[in-house]
């Protein structure tokens, strides 16, 4: 198995009604990071948001931009 998302891939949360203060207005991510799996067997990734914070989300958590679907 590999990772669903690439490096510099726009991504969006799929989790929707979560809102924090890294959340981007825009709904857009930036992949920056691609992370190992978990014990589990699912994979993380590093996203940014324009003028936000990074954070660490899992593979499930994503889902691809309205542009890459």
């Amino acid at each position: 198995m590999s990772h669903k998302y690439k490096l510099n891939q726009m991504v969006r949360l799929a989790r929707l009604g979560f809102t924090d203060s890294k959340t981007s207005p825009a709904g857009l991510y930036e992949v920056t990071r691609l992370m190992p799996a978990d014990q589990t067997g699912e994979y993380s990734y590093r996203i940014k948001a324009s003028g936000a914070g990074e954070r660490a989300v899992r593979e499930s958590e994503l889902s691809p931009s309205v542009a890459e679907t």
